[in-house]
C-alpha cells in the first residue's frame, strides 16, 4: 500500500475543559477567606471591577448628589450662589458663636452663657465645625466613620514562650544561663514539652552539660507546673515535687505508667507497695495532674467559622433556607468607565478583555450560590427528621442522590459540600456531615444511618453501670431490638473510632471511679 497524504473531513465532539471553566469548578469549593481573597487579585488587577459601597452601588455609577454635602438640595447643586447662601447661612446659625441674637436669647433663657467658659483664651473663637465632625467620625463608636474591627479593642493573648520569658529574671540572674534557657525556650512545643537533647545543646552552645542541667533544673520550677519536660511522666513528676507528693509509691506508680493505660491495678499495687485504698488516692492526684501544661495558652489565632447557609423554621412548619449575606462576595463591574474611555478609542482590546473576563466573574458567582442554595435545600428536605427530633433520626444520605435530585454531577456536589457550613436550629454543622453510610435495618426496615447508629451506641455506653457493663455482643442484642443489624466487629470498630475503652477496662476504670467517689 503506497503512503500518500489525503485531506479527510471529519465531524466529532468534545468536551473541552477551558480555563474560564476550570476557574468556575475552582470556584465551588472555595472556601469564604479563599474566594474573597480570588475577588481581591481579580479586582486589583481589572480596571473594570469595583467592591460596592455602602450603598450597594459602584463608585462611578453613584447619583449626581451622592457626594454632596449632607442636607444640601441637589437642585442647587449647580449654583454658585446657593452654595454661599447655604455656607453663609450655616455659619450664622452654629459655627459662629458669637453675634447671634438667636445664640444669646438661648444663653439668656438657659441661664447658660457659652461664650465665656474659658476667660483666659482671649474671647470667643470660632469653631472649626468640619474638623470636628471629622474627628468625631473617625472615633470607634461612629457609625459615620471607616471600618474598625473590635479584634482591636481586645487584650493580646500571651503566648507561652512570652509568659516564661517574664520569669526566667527571677530564677536565672546570670546572663549566660539566661542565653540557654532562652534557647529552651524557642524548643518546647505547643504543649510545653522540651525536645531536645542536653548534651548535643552544650556542645552546640559551647558550654558543660553540668551548666545546660542546672539551668533545665532551674526551668522546671516557672508556671505552668510541668512545664519544660522530657516526657509524660517528668511532666506528673515535677507537678508532684511542686505540691510535696512524690513519695516512693508515687514515684514507682509514674515510672509505670504504661500500666496505668492497660488499667493493670493488681501489678501497681504491688509495685507500689500499697492497697487498694492508698491506689485510689494516688489515682485521683494523677487525675487532677495537667498533662499538657502549655495547652492553656494561645497557640495560633482561632477563627470564627461563617456559615454559608442558614435554616430556619419558617411559618407555614417547613424549613427557611437562606444564604448568608455575610459570606456573599459582593463586586461589581463598571459599565460607565468602559463606555467613557472605549468611546475615546483608546485600550479598547485590552479593555474588552477586561469586561469579558469581569462579566465572568459575576456570572460565576452568581452560580456558584445558586449551586450552593440548591444542594443546601435538597440537604434539607432529605434531612427534615434530623432537624426536628436530633441525631438519632439522621437519614442515610449519598452524592449520587442529592445530584440526581437536582439534575447535576456527583462531582458538583462534592464540591459544594466541601468546607461549606450550615448553622441550623441544631447547631452549625458541615454540609459533608449529612452524607452518612446506611445501615440495614433488621427484617427489612427503613435503613438507619452510621452516625446515628454510633450515637446509639455512646448513648448506651454512657448509660451503662459499673456491676453492668455491656460487651460488644450485648450493643449487637440491644441494636437488634432497636431494629439495627450490626456485626458485633463494626460495632468493635465504632467504638474504637470514638476512643471508647472495651468492656474490661470499662468495668475496671468505672469500679475504681465509683470507690472513690465512695471515699
Amino acid at each position: 500500500m503506497a503512503l500518500s497524504a489525503n485531506l479527510f473531513l471529519r465531524q466529532s465532539q468534545s468536551l473541552v475543559m477551558t480555563p474560564q471553566l476550570m476557574q468556575s469548578i475552582q470556584l465551588l469549593q472555595m472556601t469564604h477567606f479563599e474566594l474573597n481573597q480570588f475577588i481581591a487579585q481579580e479586582v486589583e488587577k481589572n480596571p473594570l471591577l469595583e467592591f460596592p459601597s455602602n450603598d450597594g452601588e459602584a463608585g462611578d455609577e453613584r447619583g449626581a448628589g451622592e457626594d454632596e454635602p449632607f442636607g444640601q438640595p441637589p437642585e442647587d447643586a449647580g449654583s454658585d450662589d446657593g452654595a454661599d447662601n447655604r455656607a453663609e447661612a450655616l455659619s450664622s446659625d452654629w459655627y459662629d458663636n458669637g453675634g447671634s441674637e438667636s445664640t444669646g436669647r438661648l444663653n439668656d433663657e438657659l441661664d447658660a452663657n457659652y461664650t465665656n467658659v474659658f476667660p483666659d483664651d482671649g474671647g470667643p473663637q470660632r469653631l472649626d465645625a468640619p474638623e470636628l465632625v471629622g474627628q468625631w467620625k473617625s472615633m470607634p463608636g461612629s457609625t459615620e466613620g471607616a471600618d474598625y474591627d473590635l479584634d482591636d479593642f481586645v487584650a493580646g493573648q500571651l503566648s507561652l514562650r512570652d509568659h516564661l520569658a517574664q520569669q526566667i529574671p527571677f530564677v536565672l540572674p546570670d546572663m549566660t544561663d539566661r542565653l540557654i534557657a532562652q534557647n529552651f525556650i524557642d524548643q518546647l512545643d505547643d504543649a510545653g514539652y522540651l525536645q531536645t537533647d542536653l548534651v548535643e545543646t552544650g556542645e552546640r552552645l559551647g558550654t558543660s552539660v553540668e551548666q545546660v542541667e542546672h539551668v533545665l533544673a532551674a526551668l522546671q520550677t516557672l508556671d505552668p507546673p510541668g512545664v519544660f519536660a522530657r516526657s509524660l511522666a517528668e511532666c506528673l513528676a515535677i507537678q508532684l515535687r511542686q505540691k510535696d507528693r512524690y513519695d516512693p509509691a508515687m514515684q514507682a506508680l509514674v515510672d509505670n505508667l504504661e500500666l496505668l493505660a492497660r488499667r493493670d491495678f493488681a501489678t501497681l499495687k504491688r509495685l507500689c507497695g500499697v492497697d487498694e485504698e492508698d491506689l485510689l488516692d494516688m489515682l485521683g492526684e494523677i487525675r487532677q495532674l495537667n498533662p499538657k501544661p502549655g495547652s492553656g495558652f494561645e497557640a495560633g489565632v482561632s477563627e470564627a467559622i461563617m456559615p454559608d447557609v442558614v435554616v430556619r423554621p419558617s411559618a407555614d412548619g417547613g424549613w427557611l433556607v437562606e444564604l448568608n449575606p455575610d459570606t456573599l462576595p459582593r463586586v461589581l463591574v463598571n459599565q460607565s468607565y468602559f463606555s467613557r474611555v472605549t468611546r475615546n478609542g483608546e485600550d479598547h482590546a485590552f479593555l474588552s478583555e477586561c469586561l469579558q473576563s469581569a462579566n465572568w466573574l459575576t456570572r460565576s458567582l452568581d452560580q456558584r450560590a445558586k449551586t450552593i442554595m440548591k444542594v443546601a435545600s435538597e440537604i434539607v428536605r432529605q434531612q427534615d427528621a434530623f432537624l426536628l427530633n436530633g441525631v438519632d433520626h439522621l437519614r442515610p444520605l449519598n452524592l449520587k442522590t442529592v445530584a440526581e435530585a437536582i439534575k447535576m454531577h456527583e462531582s458538583t456536589v462534592s464540591r459544594v459540600t466541601s468546607n461549606k457550613y450550615m448553622l441550623t436550629p441544631r447547631g452549625l454543622f458541615e454540609l459533608k456531615y449529612f452524607f452518612t453510610v446506611s445501615i440495614s435495618a433488621v427484617e427489612g426496615g427503613d435503613s438507619h444511618s452510621a452516625e446515628a447508629v454510633r450515637h446509639k451506641i455512646r448513648a448506651l455506653i454512657m448509660q451503662e453501670s459499673p456491676d453492668a457493663v455491656l460487651s460488644d455482643d450485648d450493643i449487637v442484642d440491644m441494636l437488634k431490638k432497636g431494629g439495627i443489624d450490626l456485626a458485633r466487629r463494626t460495632v468493635a470498630k465504632y467504638r474504637e473510632a470514638m476512643n471508647i475503652a472495651s468492656s474490661v477496662q470499662r468495668r475496671r476504670e468505672k469500679r475504681a471511679l465509683a470507690k472513690v467517689a465512695g471515699f
